[in-house]
């Protein structure tokens, strides 16, 4: 099995560091931490959602030299943020230290961070559908900037439950699913989203199968964010991609994908 989205205490709302998270590894094909890039200034005034500029280089030593000595395969990634119409401006700077796996994931719309449960109230008195549908303008965005491998739980906005009907999402799957197929990126089947109120993969199954049809790779992760939650249930996510017709997934390495069967 094949985790490729760990977190770690660094991130300032996960427990554990990479040597605890490794303790639970025995299961694991391949592990790769993909710690939360740093946030423009302003944007995590408590440290609540990324690590610190500060830690980057330690994060990576860190990684590094814990694939030394692991009894799992251990890769360097991030994740970083599209925030409206710009990259995270720190990717460079982990970019050229020579990552394995870029993640771009979406978690703001404007200054709304929209998973975040303490601003759960903030989706009262909101249009789901224009909410999901501007969401996911920036997903396709983020997937078209170049700047990413993999784009992380695509459907991300169903975590409170928040859902338009059925149609609008089929039709967003199939719509996304072309987008990434042209921009080149492969999508991640995370498990979170079963930890989470909607109780559902991220992304679900229909966004699965319309990747399938369009011939976007995948991978699966578990957006651990302590040590008992690393591998959670990928036997699920590989199951859902079974389902769907896939027969291989991938992870990176150098930033080049590794294709291995299912």
């Amino acid at each position: 099995m094949i985790d490729c989205h760990v977190h770690t205490c660094r991130c300032g709302h996960a427990q554990g560091d990479v040597a605890a998270m490794l303790l639970h590894s025995s299961a694991l094909e391949v592990v790769t931490f993909t710690e939360h890039l740093p946030l423009p200034a302003g944007m995590d005034p408590n440290g609540e959602y990324s690590m610190s500029s500060g830690e980057l280089e330690e994060y990576a030593a860190e990684v590094r030299e814990a694939a030394l000595t692991a009894p799992t395969k251990v890769l360097l990634g991030v994740e970083s943020d599209w925030l409206d119409d710009r990259v995270n401006p720190e990717i460079g700077t982990i970019v050229d230290t020579g990552v394995d796996l870029v993640l771009g994931s979406v978690h703001f719309i404007g200054d709304w961070v929209f998973d975040d449960p303490s601003l759960l109230h903030q989706w009262e008195g909101r249009d789901v559908e224009k909410v999901w549908r501007d969401y996911f303008e920036r997903v396709v965005a983020a997937a078209h900037s170049g700047n990413f491998d993999v784009m992380a739980h695509t459907d991300l906005v169903k975590k409170f439950g928040f859902r338009p009907a059925d149609s609008v999402i089929a039709s967003l799957a199939d719509e996304v699913a072309a987008e990434f197929r042209a921009a080149g990126v492969a999508f991640e089947v995370s498990t979170a989203g079963l930890r989470k109120p909607c109780q559902e993969l991220y992304p679900s199954q229909t966004f699965i199968e319309a990747f399938s049809r369009a011939g976007v790779p995948a991978t699966t992760g578990s957006d651990a964010h302590s040590p008992a939650e690393l591998g959670y249930r990928l036997a699920d996510a590989e199951s859902a991609l079974r389902s769907a017709g896939y027969h291989e997934m991938c992870y990176f390495v150098q930033r080049e994908r590794v294709m291995v069967a299912l």
